[in-house]
């Protein structure tokens, strides 16, 4: 996350909205050899509170989960390299804007009954991104077959105690002068999602970005 304050402006309902728009994140706790990390697909719950995921058996993390642990989620949407000739003016140096968003908390195994109705959440909640395609839905599964994949993962449950998001549009630079480097940004495809970035810091000038103050 940047440390410059103004990148951090984004109100809680647009970083969780972020959050849950995404679905998809890096899960980090602290190992006994360093750091141990996943990517997880996640739900989050309205008030921002509670994540839910689960984990295979053999991951590192779940085994270390004999008793919950310090997590971090981290978040990532799109990113972009930011030349210093884009913004047209003298004397500035190369940068990376990004929307990242954060989630910390503790996390914790969940009872193995949970698991089942953890799947069917999931899946529904992504598969409705796909409509009218007709859901997939865990009914469909041959018998015995859902019920022995299960038994190779695990429910996990993160206690959501902080969320923050580092919202880095060029803001801190003139209007003219972010709305070049967005203009290149679209035109470069250097990055992630260069059309979004772009919009986003077309409109990180009149408020859209910072929310209600």
């Amino acid at each position: 996350m940047h440390p410059n304050p103004i990148y951090h402006d984004a109100d809680f309902a647009r970083n969780l909205g972020f959050a849950r728009e995404r679905g998809f994140g890096v899960l980090a706790v602290n190992g006994a050899d360093g750091p141990l990390i996943s990517h997880v697909p996640f739900l989050i719950n309205a008030e921002g509170t509670v994540a839910e995921l689960h984990l295979v058996r053999s991951n590192p993390i779940a085994r270390a989960l004999k008793e919950p642990l310090a997590a971090r989620i981290a978040i990532v949407g799109g990113d972009s390299y930011i030349s210093p000739d884009w913004y047209g003016v003298p004397d500035q140096v190369p940068t990376w804007n990004y929307v990242a968003v954060h989630l910390t908390g503790t996390l914790a195994l969940r009872p193995q009954e949970e698991l089942q109705d953890l799947l069917d959440r999931q899946s529904a909640a992504y598969e409705e991104r796909l409509l009218p395609k007709p859901p997939w839905k865990t009914a469909k599964m041959s018998d015995g077959v859902m019920e022995k994949m299960m038994r190779m993962i695990v429910p996990c449950q993160m206690t959501v105690t902080g969320m923050d998001g580092t919202w880095k549009l060029s803001q801190n630079k003139p209007d003219a002068v972010r709305l070049a480097a967005a203009d290149q940004v679209r035109s470069s495809g250097f990055g992630t999602e260069t059309d979004i970035l772009s919009a986003l810091m077309r409109g990180a000038g009149n408020g859209e970005v910072q929310g209600d103050k």
